[in-house]
């Protein structure tokens, strides 16, 4: 399995402090919000720059190098509906530190995002559904082998395929939770590597009790086998449940001082 995987959600055009820091180029709001998720313990950073119809490819390639010139070469999870923009980050993307993950594939028409991973040796998202919410388990597994399927036909290797089983709300979709645990279950029994939007869970909840529902899926998601997630970072109660996970998953050494490492 691996230590687990936070990928940093806060570098996001749905953000209007984000959205004007893109739409000027000014790089202040944005830096300042990278290095707050890495320094409370993000992995990755997701840069989502969302439809970019115009100006989308000198967007991504001006975002990727910011971050990666800024915080020596950290990897990011470009993540956009615009393609060629996420040609444009890979194009100036620094591997030293890993792979670019394309953020993100699905079964239906999504599904040529992992065309453009395989052809970038990078790692792709791939969201286990097609149209709507999968009715069961088996629907997710048939997606799930589908996109493999296309992969391995394009030259890519599994590890390189990061599924997302898809995440719910919980309002509304309680009684699909222990489903969506289920079927990280299976796919760790494959071996695949996994993530997905874990704060989705508790969209609608009221802000004092979001932390709480987060960090508590967040665990039981890993002691099924998660291993990966895009979350806030700068959720302590979040963290902490993700390295306490790690300790208790046998992924990192304990020592009394862990939080804080």
């Amino acid at each position: 399995m691996g230590k687990f995987i936070a990928i940093g959600e806060r570098i996001h055009c749905i953000s209007p402090a984000i959205k004007a820091a893109m739409d000027s180029k000014d790089p202040a709001p944005i830096l300042k919000r990278a290095k707050e998720q890495l320094d409370a313990g993000a992995t990755y950073l997701d840069l989502n720059i969302g439809p970019a119809e115009k100006g989308g490819e000198e967007l991504m390639a001006w975002g990727v190098k910011l971050l990666q010139e800024n915080f020596d070469n950290v990897p990011l999870a470009l993540d956009t509906a615009n393609k060629k923009a996420i040609e444009a980050g890979i194009k100036v993307y620094n591997r030293a530190k890993g792979k670019p993950l394309v953020n993100s594939a699905d079964a239906g028409d999504r599904i040529s995002y992992i065309d453009v991973a395989a052809a970038n040796d990078a790692i792709a998202i791939a969201l286990c559904a097609k149209s709507g919410i999968p009715s069961d388990n088996e629907e997710r597994q048939g997606y799930c082998l589908e996109m493999l399927e296309r992969g391995a036909g394009l030259g890519m290797e599994a590890e390189d395929l990061w599924f997302d089983p898809l995440f719910l709300v919980i309002k509304g979709q309680q009684d699909k939770q222990i489903q969506t645990l289920q079927f990280i279950s299976w796919l760790s029994e494959q071996g695949f590597n996994s993530t997905g939007g874990l704060s989705n869970v508790s969209n609608m909840m009221p802000k004092a009790v979001r932390p709480i529902m987060d960090s508590t899926m967040v665990a039981m998601a890993i002691s099924h086998g998660l291993t990966s997630a895009i979350v806030n970072p700068c959720d302590l109660r979040l963290m902490e449940a993700i390295k306490s996970a790690d300790i208790i998953m046998n992924q990192t050494l304990f020592a009394d001082s862990y939080l804080e490492l």
